[in-house]
């Protein structure tokens, strides 16, 4: 007799987002090509899916004590597997100042002075984005000396690779930055620091385990509520893995997270053994990342031709070359992923290059995170190689008319920019994260289904399996988790529209339910 399942989701539209095609457009049993789903109902028992099939059929599981869940239409989905996350930064701006729903530097400026009153010496604040203001700048040491005078202050942009802090702040670390980092007009600091200036004050503001932990446990319940159910974490010189094992330690922890361990770990994962995929359900390691450039919102990316707003400026490497090939080397031996930040299209084919020199790059699973521009031979060498793209769809928010990209890309290269439509045709492997900007993916899936130009934009489906199947072959757990399959993990969101159906609304669809690991840990249905 077939044991009863312990929770059953029935009256549900379910798209599985397995056996797909290789375009994506239709698949055998997971999604028909126009967005009709292929089931009802869905019955777990111990965490793992154990039937899909009608209404009728799956009540045939039920027993005394298994939990109904009617879904009442709704969508039900794979969890989404958000591919790189920076959860820290999340819950900082959750527990900090949010400066994200701003539109000006004063407006930033209010945010900030309300936060004056914390616990902490530093007043922060993060997420800015100048390129949405109609006064488009960064914020400077002048704007942040008006929320405070005695106290160090620090407002972080979106992209993380640059700050403005305030005269106190200057005055305690500017002597630990970097000269070329710290941005002067007359000779005079501005307040704006860049790169490994803007490391000195993450360290000086780095949380205790107590801190970390209020930050880690916000940004889980935010995640949750976004119909997140797995990450890819990045992390340095940062409390965050001692805490998320002791969040699943202590029972604490409802999200599978995959740790992305900064090149400052390599030498101590080595000597203790850790390899790629080692550790539980929950907390396990994954790669090694690096930076190669910096951001295009900071001029840093490493490009082939100049900007096209700063006189012969090509931007700047943060890990050079040489450098870079040393750390795959070393981790690729040590039986390590590699995964390492390049936005420029220099800075994309170093990283290719080096992964080319490793034995099998395909295998390794090594990854490139962001890719914002990308030639027609690198597109090609993705897919040849089988290095994957861990790639920002939200970035396409910058890729309209009048645009960020527009301004330091010029029309040609923003346009083809993020070439996520290229790069599936070409054959290559698609991973969609948000990179905590903002971390929904629902909105990252609407920028690239309503993307602008043709190389950028994806189908429905295809834009969802790169949340959820491509994310977890990123992170090689493609056989427990990113599609609805008997014998896989009950990671699920529901959904209160389909996004089949309202293509240029997916945006503002509501996440309904949450499910990880076949329990509801987010229930946001309307009544």
């Amino acid at each position: 007799m077939t044991a009863a399942a312990d929770l059953i989701f029935t009256d549900a539209a379910v798209h599985t987002l397995a056996d797909t095609t290789e375009d994506g457009t239709t698949t055998a049993n997971g999604t028909t090509a126009d967005g009709e789903p292929t089931a009802e109902a869905v019955a777990v028992r111990d965490g793992e899916i154990v039937r899909i099939d009608s209404d009728d059929e799956i009540r045939f599981l039920e027993g005394v004590e298994t939990e109904v869940v009617s879904l009442d239409g709704r969508v039900l989905l794979p969890g989404f597997i958000d591919a790189h996350t920076h959860l820290q930064h999340l819950g900082r701006s959750l527990v900090y100042a949010d400066l994200s729903a701003a539109d000006s530097p004063g407006d930033c400026v209010e945010l900030l002075a309300e936060n004056r009153q914390t616990e902490s010496d530093w007043i922060l604040g993060f997420s800015y984005d100048e390129s949405t203001w109609t006064e488009s700048r960064y914020l400077t040491r002048e704007d942040l000396d008006q929320v405070s005078e005695d106290r160090p202050v620090a407002a972080f942009r979106e992209d993380m690779h640059i700050a403005a802090v305030n005269s106190a702040a200057l005055e305690r670390h500017e002597d630990e930055m970097p000269a070329a980092d710290v941005k002067r007009e007359q000779n005079e600091p501005t307040g704006v620091i860049v790169e490994e200036a803007v490391d000195v004050i993450y360290e000086a503001i780095e949380p205790g385990r107590a801190e970390m932990r209020k930050l880690l446990a916000a940004a889980q319940e935010n995640a949750h509520s976004k119909g997140v159910t797995a990450v890819h974490d990045m992390v340095r010189d940062s409390r965050a893995p001692e805490v998320y094992r002791q969040m699943e330690l202590s029972g604490d922890l409802a999200l599978r997270v995959r740790l992305n361990y900064w090149t400052d770990h390599l030498d101590a994962l080595v000597e203790t053994g850790l390899v790629t995929n080692h550790g539980s359900e929950f907390v396990e390691v994954g790669a090694i990342k690096s930076f190669t450039d910096g951001s295009l919102g900071g001029r840093t990316a490493k490009l082939s031709e100049p900007y096209a707003d700063a006189d012969g400026e090509t931007g700047q490497w943060v890990v050079s070359p040489d450098e870079l090939e040393e750390f795959v080397q070393r981790a690729d031996e040590a039986g390590l992923q590699f995964t390492a930040h390049a936005i420029g299209d220099e800075a994309v084919d170093a990283v290719l290059s080096a992964y080319e020199k490793t034995e099998n790059p395909g295998e390794a699973r090594h990854r490139v995170e962001h890719a914002e521009l990308t030639d027609d031979e690198s597109v090609e060498r993705f897919a040849e190689s089988g290095v994957i793209a861990s790639v920002q769809p939200n970035f396409l928010k910058w890729a309209r008319e009048d645009g960020l990209y527009e301004d330091r890309l010029g029309t040609e290269r923003r346009e083809n920019s993020n070439r996520f439509a290229d790069l599936l045709n070409a054959g290559a492997h698609l991973a969609f994260g948000s990179d905590c900007m903002p971390l929904d993916p629902l909105f990252g899936i609407h920028q690239a289904v309503n993307a602008p130009a043709e190389p950028q934009r994806l189908s429905v489906t295809q834009a969802l399996r790169a949340y959820t199947e491509g994310a977890a072959y990123a992170g090689f757990a493609e056989e427990r988790l990113g599609t609805i399959e008997v014998g896989k993990k009950a990671d699920f969101v529901a959904l209160e529209r389909s996004p089949w159906n309202h293509p240029e609304d997916i945006q503002n669809i509501d996440v309904a339910m949450t499910v990880v690991d076949g329990e509801v840990v987010y229930d946001g249905r309307e009544n």
